[in-house]
């Protein structure tokens, strides 16, 4: 049986901490290089956070899955909060630091877990199918959760004062289309606005269609969608990064226009 090759370690809260206090999670310390060091200073807080979460064998598993999860949800609302705050110092907009700080921020922990994936495995499919896995969540349930109980919300209890304010009001600052305003002004509605998201969907589709006729040209070519020999790994690195540069200067000369 291949999975009695696996040792099963029942670590303990306490064995957690000192793991995270430890700079190679308990290893000797003459091992650990002037990066580690300074690598598990700067995140000995995360660090300790991620100690909280309960040990693998409790409940079969599922208490870590569940605080994990909300751990997630935490550390993701501060890095939103820091990002605001940061563009608001620097003088970003909140849509131009949502594709950049924001993205990077909460986006990063994908980027390692597929690196381990390609690392791992010996394919890209898990790699590969953990960014567009993670992309699904967030559109499909990280927008469309919300939305839907904000959109429940607002139809149960119907418009407020203040939501006639700030719609129906022509002097406010966000007013609605007089039709659109006069279609919901009886049932209330949960407001949307668009802005430049439609523009931004567009380049990203276009962009996303270029990556993945890049997979298929590596395939043809090199046998591979990722990897492959260093130089045109390299090449192949440079270009998928150039995307990103690309979307976020199109998105962000649209927001400045």
């Amino acid at each position: 049986d291949e999975m009695s090759a696996f040792v099963k370690e029942e670590l303990t809260y306490g064995q957690q901490i000192r793991q995270a206090l430890n700079v190679n999670a308990g290893g000797a310390l003459s091992e650990a290089s002037v990066l580690d060091c300074i690598m598990h200073w700067l995140s000995i807080g995360w660090k300790l956070l991620a100690a909280l979460v309960p040990p693998p064998h409790w409940l079969g598993g599922w208490a870590t899955f569940a605080v994990a999860l909300a751990m997630v949800g935490l550390v993701t609302a501060i890095i939103g909060d820091l990002a605001s705050i940061f563009g608001c110092l620097v003088g970003l907009r909140d849509s131009v630091t949502a594709i950049t700080v924001v993205a990077l921020g909460t986006s990063l922990p994908d980027t390692f877990a597929s690196v381990l994936a390609i690392r791992s495995d010996d394919n890209a499919d898990n790699a590969i199918g953990n960014v567009t896995g993670s992309n699904s969540i967030n559109v499909f349930l990280g927008l469309g959760l919300p939305w839907t109980m904000a959109a429940i919300y607002w139809g149960s209890v119907g418009p407020t004062q203040r939501w006639h304010d700030k719609y129906g009001d022509a002097g406010s600052a966000t007013p609605l289309d007089p039709a659109i305003y006069a279609k919901y002004k009886d049932s209330g509605a949960f407001v949307v606005r668009g802005g430049s998201l439609g523009f931004n969907t567009l380049v990203f589709t276009i962009l996303t269609l270029f990556a993945f006729f890049m997979f298929g040209v590596r395939r043809y070519w090199c046998g591979c969608e990722i990897g492959g020999p260093r130089n045109t790994a390299r090449l192949s690195a440079g270009l998928f990064f150039s995307l990103w540069v690309t979307y976020i200067l199109l998105s962000a000369l649209q927001v400045y226009h």
